[in-house]
C-alpha cells in the first residue's frame, strides 16, 4: 500500500485491520480527494488480502469526521464551468456526474467487498462521514456526550449524495426516514440506535475492541439490502401501506418549504424511486440527483453563505489581526431583564463568571432565576445534568452595587433604550470598572456613536447587539462607533466566539443593519394591511417567499409596543419625515387604544389563547379603509415585494458603509432574521438574480407602491456594470 498521510492502517494477530483516520494540520477529518483515495487503498488491499479477516475504521482524533469538505463540491462546479466552455455541455455534464458520485461508489466498493467493515464512531459524525458508517456492515457509537451522528446536507442547500438516502430508507420505516433526512437532526447515540442507524453503544475506551470482536464473531459482510428477498421496513412504495405514506409526504413537503427547497424535492424524489429498485440503481438514481442539486444557485447560495463564510466569521474573519487574544473570565451585566437575563446565561454557560445588577435585589435574583429555568429545561431534556446547573448558577453572582463590577473585564449593559438612561449606567459602570475593561451597549436601535458621547474613553465603548431570546438566537451585531478602537472589536468578537454565537461587525448608524432589514419588512406587512390585502394572505405571502413568519407575526414577537416607542423616538429626533404615519397611526390604534402588545400579553395581530394555537385578531379588518378581494391580488408580487423590500435596505447598508463584508449581510440576515436561507441571504439574492433584473423588478415596484423601492446608485451602478457584491469585495481585497 502507497504511504497513508491520512490514516494510519494496521492488522493485529488476529487478522483484523484496524484504519485510523487522523488527518495532519487538521483539528477535524473531512473528506477529501486525498482521503477518498486512501480509503480506496485500504478497501482494497482489506478485500485482496487473505489474511485480513475485516476491518475497524475509527478516529485519531476527539470526532470522527464533520464530513466532506463542501470546498471540494465547489470545486467541481468550477471544473464543470471550464470544461464546458472548451469541450462543451454534454463533456462536462458526463465528467461532473462521474466525479459527484465517486464518493457513492466508492462507499459501495466497501460494502460489497466481500470482507465485514466496522465503524467505531466518537464525537461528530457526519454528513459523508454518517454515509461511511451506514456502508459499514456495523456500526459502534460511543456513550460519550459529545458523541452524534446525522445527515445535516438540507441545511446548506443539498441532501445526502452518497448514498445516505438510499440506506436511511432501508433502515428505517419510510415515514421516519424522510423525517430525518428533511431535518438534518443531529442525532445522540442511543436515539441513533433506537432508530436502527448504529447496532450498539459503548464506552468510549472499548468501541474498537467491540468492533474487532464482531468481525471475531463472524459479523457478515454482507449489507442487509443485499440479501436475497430483502424488504425495506414499509413495504413496497406501491402498495396499501405505501399509499399511507407518500402522498401525506408530498402534502408536508410543499407546507414545509413552499417548494423553495430544490435538495428536499430530490430526497422525496430520490427516495421514492430508489425504494423501487436494486442498490446499485437506486445509487445511481441519488447521484443523478445530487449532480443535478449541486449545480442549482440555491446550494451554491447556501454552501457559500451558511458553510462556507459562517465558518470563516465563526473563526475570526473580521478579528483585527494586530490584536493579541484576550482572556475574559469575568463578565458584567447592567440590567436583569428578559435581554440581560439571556446574556448572563449564555455567559456562565460557556464558563464565565457572570455580576448580574439590577436597580433592586429582587430584581437581580429574578433575572438569575430566568437561568435556573433554562438550565433545568436543559436537565429535563437530558442534556445537562443537576451539577451542571449548580455550577452554572454559582458563576452568576447577582447584586445592586456596580462597585462589583471592578474586575470585569467586559461590561454589557442591557437597560431600557433611552439615551438618558444608557448615560447614567455607563457613568456609573465607568466610575468602577478598571482600566482595561471594555464596556458594550446591547442596544438594538439607538447608534453607539451618540451613545458612547456619555464615556471617558469611547475607544473602549462597543455595541454587542443581542437578538431576543438570546439562548436561542445565534447571531450577534458587533457595532463600531466612530471612536469604537480595534481592542475593544477585537474583545467583543473574542466574547462571542467564546459564547458559541456568530458574530458580524457592522459600522455605525440607526437600526444598525438587521433591525433596518427587518424594520422594512415588518412595514411592508403594516402597509399591505392598510391597502386591503387579506391578513391571512400577508402571512402566508411571507412564508411563501421563504421567510420563518409573516411579517404581523413577527411584529408580535418583537412586540408591538416597542415598535412604537422606536417610531415615537426616532420622529423626535430625526423630524415628521423620518417615520411612515400610517404605521405610526395602525400601532397607535393597536397599542393604545386596544391595548394591544404582541405574545407578551397574548394579544397583538394575533390572539394566543391558552393550550390553543394562535390566531389572527378577528378585529384587524376593522383596522383596514378598504378590503381588497384575494382573488385580484398576485401572490408573486406579494413575494417580491416582501423580500426585494428587504435586500433594497441590505444594499444601501453597502452603499452607506455600514455593512462593509457581504459575508455579514448574508449570514447576518439568515441568522438574524431568517431571510429566505435557499437565497443564500439578501445581498446573495441580488447577486443570484444578476443586479440589472434586481433592479428592473424594484423599480417595477416602486411605480406601484411608491419611494421604499427606491434602488440605491451603489446598485445602479452595479447594474450597469454587470458587477455583483462578491465581485466587488474581492477587487477591495486584491
Amino acid at each position: 500500500m502507497t504511504d497513508l498521510k491520512n490514516f494510519r492502517f494496521e492488522t493485529d494477530a488476529d487478522g483484523i485491520a484496524v484504519a485510523t483516520w487522523d488527518m495532519p494540520g487538521r483539528s477535524m477529518n473531512v473528506i477529501t480527494e486525498a482521503v477518498m483515495d486512501e480509503l480506496s487503498q485500504i478497501i482494497e488491499t482489506v478485500a485482496g488480502d487473505a489474511g485480513i479477516k475485516g476491518c475497524v475504521i475509527t478516529s485519531g482524533k476527539d470526532n470522527f469526521s464533520g464530513g466532506a469538505d463542501l470546498t471540494m463540491l465547489q470545486g467541481l462546479g468550477r471544473a464543470y464551468e471550464a470544461l464546458k466552455a472548451t469541450e462543451g455541455e454534454e463533456a462536462a455534464m458526463v465528467r461532473f456526474f462521474e466525479e459527484s458520485r465517486r464518493l457513492s461508489l466508492l462507499f459501495r466498493r466497501l460494502e460489497t467487498c466481500g470482507k465485514p467493515f466496522v465503524a467505531a464512531i466518537s464525537g461528530i459524525c457526519l454528513g459523508g462521514a454518517f454515509e461511511l458508517a451506514l456502508a459499514c456492515h456495523h456500526r459502534i457509537a460511543s456513550d460519550d456526550p459529545k458523541t452524534r451522528v446525522g445527515l445535516p446536507e438540507i441545511k446548506v442547500g443539498l441532501f445526502p449524495g452518497g448514498g445516505g438516502t438510499q440506506r436511511v430508507a432501508r433502515l428505517m420505516q419510510t415515514g421516519d426516514a424522510l423525517q430525518m433526512l428533511f431535518k438534518g437532526e443531529q442525532l445522540r447515540p442511543l436515539m441513533a440506535r433506537n432508530m436502527g442507524l448504529v447496532h450498539a453503544v459503548a464506552p468510549k475506551d472499548e468501541i474498537v475492541a467491540q468492533a474487532k470482536a464482531w468481525i471475531a464473531g463472524g459479523g457478515s459482510a454482507v449489507a442487509p439490502w443485499d440479501v436475497p428477498k430483502f424488504k425495506a421496513p414499509s413495504g413496497k412504495v406501491y402498495s396499501p401501506a405505501g399509499m399511507m405514506i407518500w402522498p401525506p409526504a408530498n402534502a408536508i413537503y410543499r407546507r414545509e418549504t413552499h417548494d423553495n427547497y430544490p435538495a428536499a424535492k430530490a430526497i422525496l424524489a430520490s427516495v421514492y424511486e430508489g425504494l423501487q429498485l436494486p442498490m446499485d440503481l437506486a445509487l445511481k438514481v441519488e447521484s443523478r440527483y445530487f449532480a443535478k442539486i449541486l449545480r442549482t444557485s440555491e446550494a451554491q447560495a447556501m454552501i457559500r453563505t451558511l458553510f462556507i463564510s459562517m465558518g470563516e466569521l465563526n473563526k475570526g474573519a473580521r478579528r483585527p489581526k494586530d490584536v493579541p487574544p484576550t482572556d475574559l473570565k469575568r463578565v458584567g451585566v447592567v440590567g436583569a431583564g428578559f435581554m440581560g437575563a439571556g446574556v448572563a446565561y449564555v455567559s456562565a454557560s460557556a464558563g464565565l463568571e457572570v455580576v448580574l445588577i439590577d436597580q433592586t435585589a429582587e430584581a437581580a435574583e429574578k433575572g438569575k432565576a430566568y437561568a435556573h429555568s433554562l438550565i433545568t429545561g436543559q436537565i429535563n431534556k437530558g442534556r445537562a445534568k443537576t451539577a451542571d446547573r449548580d455550577a452554572l448558577l454559582a458563576r452568576i453572582q447577582t447584586t445592586t452595587d456596580y462597585a462589583a463590577l471592578k474586575d470585569c473585564d467586559l461590561v454589557i449593559e442591557a437597560v431600557f433604550e433611552d439615551p438618558r438612561v444608557k448615560a447614567e449606567v455607563i457613568r456609573q459602570v465607568e466610575a468602577a470598572i478598571g482600566p482595561d475593561a471594555v464596556f458594550a451597549s446591547n442596544t438594538s436601535t439607538l447608534p453607539i456613536t451618540g451613545l458612547a458621547k456619555a464615556s471617558a474613553r469611547p475607544d473602549q465603548f462597543v455595541g454587542i447587539h443581542f437578538f431576543s431570546p438570546v439562548e436561542k438566537m445565534m447571531l450577534v451585531e458587533i457595532i463600531k462607533g466612530e471612536a469604537t478602537g480595534d481592542r475593544a472589536i477585537a474583545t467583543a468578537l473574542d466574547y462571542v466566539r467564546l459564547i458559541k454565537k456568530t458574530p458580524i461587525v457592522v459600522n455605525d448608524s440607526r437600526g444598525f443593519f438587521a433591525n433596518r432589514c427587518v424594520t422594512a419588512y415588518i412595514l411592508e406587512g403594516h402597509k399591505m394591511l392598510l391597502e386591503g390585502v387579506p391578513p391571512a394572505m400577508i402571512e402566508n405571502a411571507g412564508k411563501m417567499a421563504g421567510m420563518p413568519v409573516g411579517p404581523l407575526s413577527l411584529n408580535d414577537e418583537v412586540a408591538l409596543d416597542l415598535g412604537l416607542k422606536i417610531a415615537k423616538a426616532t420622529e423626535a429626533q430625526l423630524g415628521p419625515d423620518a417615520i411612515d404615519h400610517g404605521q405610526k397611526q395602525l400601532l397607535v390604534e393597536l397599542v393604545e387604544n386596544q391595548g394591544r402588545l404582541g405574545r407578551k400579553n397574548r394579544k397583538g395581530f394575533y390572539d394566543y389563547p391558552e393550550g390553543a394555537p394562535k390566531r389572527l385578531w378577528p378585529g384587524l379588518k376593522d383596522l383596514q379603509p378598504t378590503r381588497l378581494d384575494p382573488d385580484s391580488l398576485d401572490i408573486e408580487e406579494l413575494k417580491h415585494r416582501l423580500l426585494v423590500v428587504q435586500a433594497l435596505e441590505a444594499a444601501r447598508t453597502v452603499g452607506e458603509g455600514v455593512i462593509t463584508d457581504p459575508r455579514e449581510a448574508d449570514v447576518g440576515s439568515i441568522l438574524g432574521f431568517g431571510f429566505a436561507p435557499f437565497t443564500g441571504g439578501a445581498l446573495s439574492y441580488i447577486d443570484f438574480m444578476g443586479a440589472a433584473a434586481f433592479v428592473e423588478l424594484a423599480q417595477a415596484l416602486e411605480a406601484h407602491h411608491g419611494p421604499r423601492f427606491s434602488v440605491p446608485e451603489n446598485l445602479l451602478a452595479m447594474a450597469r456594470d454587470g458587477g455583483t457584491f462578491y465581485g466587488a469585495a474581492r477587487q477591495q481585497a486584491a
